[in-house]
């Protein structure tokens, strides 16, 4: 027996775990890819549009910041602008998730303790999660590339963007294997892992925005923070365009020195335990912690606070860049069409205004998936069944994390539009009268997410086993007809399967007061759905 025994009996109990869970994220990011790459080959088809496009995002550090450096006027290289960012970051989270689940999450729960009870190595565990995690990353990869050579892009490129993408997500697998050594909890190791995908994302961001406009102006050269960045070297390869192999080997360098990192710190500490000390907390618990609403909170409130950081500075920039909108699109009717089509108006600040809210209400949704997943957890991880057995109901411990999922997700619309009303109203003078504006039409959008948010609640009573990989496929749905969709002129009959296709696009279109209504209602009833199931099953189940 050596540190190494068992680890192919581990793999396949974590792909007999993830069969279903890993394929709809390959999937679900293989569609967005394509949705996303077709329809650029569409609006893009010719070479005079493709230069008005490389010429406008080159000019503006605001778009540079989200999408990347532009990299010339090759259709592959406008791809790669309008998909590469939020691809990595989403392969990046799938990593993450996946390694934690396989390895803290194991602990935390007491599998794992059962599992080395067997004929099993020290590194068994660690090892079958990242092989399990490389494996979806590099089959991630090889259907991106599939993707970009369907709709016609070179072959070069294609197989370059493909090994950049899983690379981004080998190495954020190899950092969540760090975290999961350091943290106690699969909670603070995802938001560990996490928090370096988002500093991350800012180097990359800043480095991009600080680049200098090559002669011509059609592509940029990164500033050096952008070097410092995981998610930015698979974007300095510039693939269909100068298709640069050698940047892959930071990842590949930085990936063997997380491994070396995480293989060592599994033998300096004990199973169920983290590097990290745990904090006590004070000697007496407060008030608040002795109801439900209160531990929900308590359990809710980090989640909370990070995604209202991240959400109030993505809308102070969208309202920036909104004053930005008409130069931007000066002689570029396909943006202008794009625009249009997103946020449903004439006007292109207010169509883009309506877009932008609309991606940051999915975001919201996101947010309000990961809150109500909680419940799960909770029960699976057997810290509920104490609480059941005090005076505590399950209708009250249900409501509780459910009322902290509705309200946080109003907080974040909230911010949201009050960041962008904000940035856009000291951009055109106008603060008073923007803050209100958009702050309510970032709120129109809560009742199309507190339909999926019901949708959570009735499969969490309903189908236990299955919430998980029904809610964020839910939320992929909502993301690929209610954004997407338009673009690829679906029938209108398959675009209303999300629930974000019948709220307006305010403040570009006039609110409609029944849509919300039957969208409130109709979260109102699967939510209680939910709760009669969940109060008639067996926990655990």
């Amino acid at each position: 027996m050596n540190g190494f025994t068992g680890t192919g009996t581990l793999v396949r109990l974590a792909l007999r775990r993830d069969r279903v869970q890993l394929p709809v994220w390959l999937l679900a990011l293989s569609g967005v890819l394509w949705a996303s790459a077709a329809s650029v080959a569409d609006l893009y088809d010719s070479e005079a549009a493709r230069l008005v496009y490389a010429t406008t995002m080159a000019s503006s550090a605001a778009t540079r910041a989200f999408g990347g450096p532009t990299s010339g006027t090759s259709l592959g290289a406008i791809v790669m602008t309008e998909t590469y960012t939020s691809m990595a970051v989403l392969i990046a989270l799938m990593s993450i998730f996946a390694v934690v689940r396989h390895t803290r999450q194991n602990e935390e729960t007491g599998r794992s303790e059962m599992i080395a009870a067997g004929v099993v190595g020290r590194y068994a565990a660690l090892t079958a999660a990242l092989v399990v995690t490389v494996l979806a990353d590099l089959a991630l990869g090889v259907l991106s590339c599939v993707v970009l050579l369907g709709v016609g892009l070179p072959a070069t490129g294609s197989v370059l963007a493909g090994a950049a993408l899983a690379l981004v997500g080998v190495t954020f697998a190899t950092v969540a294997a760090v975290t999961a050594q350091v943290a106690e909890s699969s909670r603070a190791a995802n938001g560990l892992a996490s928090a370096f995908l988002g500093l991350a994302f800012l180097a990359r961001a800043a480095g991009d925005a600080a680049g200098e406009i090559d002669p011509g102006g059609l592509s940029v050269t990164s500033a050096w923070p952008s070097w410092f960045s995981p998610l930015g070297w698979g974007q300095q390869t510039r693939p269909f365009h100068e298709d640069t192999w050698w940047p892959l080997v930071l990842p590949v360098g930085l990936s063997v020195l997380l491994l070396t990192v995480a293989y060592l710190l599994v033998t300096h500490r004990d199973l169920g335990t983290g590097m990290l000390p745990t904090r006590r907390g004070p000697a007496t618990a407060s008030r608040w912690l002795a109801g439900s609403l209160g531990l929900a909170w308590r359990l809710q409130r980090t989640v909370l606070f990070g995604w209202a950081t991240g959400l109030l500075a993505t809308g102070i920039v969208l309202g920036a860049v909104a004053d930005e909108v008409t130069e931007m699109t000066n002689g570029n009717e396909q943006m202008v069409e794009l625009l249009r089509q997103l946020g449903g108006a004439e006007d292109l600040v207010d169509a883009y205004l309506g877009g932008s809210l609309g991606l940051c209400a999915l975001a919201v949704a996101a947010y309000l998936v990961q809150a109500l997943l909680r419940l799960r957890g909770e029960e699976t991880a057997g810290r509920l069944e104490p609480i059941l057995a005090t005076a505590v109901s399950r209708s009250r411990w249900l409501a509780g994390h459910v009322f902290w999922a509705v309200l946080g997700s109003a907080v974040l619309l909230l911010l949201t539009g009050a960041g962008a009303g904000l940035a856009y109203g000291v951009a055109v003078g106008d603060v008073s009268g923007q803050v209100p504006r958009l702050t309510g039409a970032a709120l129109v959008w809560l009742p199309a997410t507190l339909a999926l948010g019901g949708f959570v609640v009735a499969v969490f009573g309903v189908l236990p086993r299955w919430v998980v990989p029904l809610s964020w496929t839910g939320l992929g749905v909502c993301l690929l007809m209610g954004q997407i969709g338009a673009l690829l002129e679906l029938p209108q009959v398959v675009l209303d399967l999300s629930p974000f296709t019948h709220i307006p696009a305010v403040p570009a279109a006039e609110v409609e007061t029944l849509p919300l209504v039957v969208l409130t209602v109709t979260g109102l009833v699967l939510a209680t759905v939910g709760l009669v199931w969940f109060r008639r099953r067996d926990l655990a189940t």
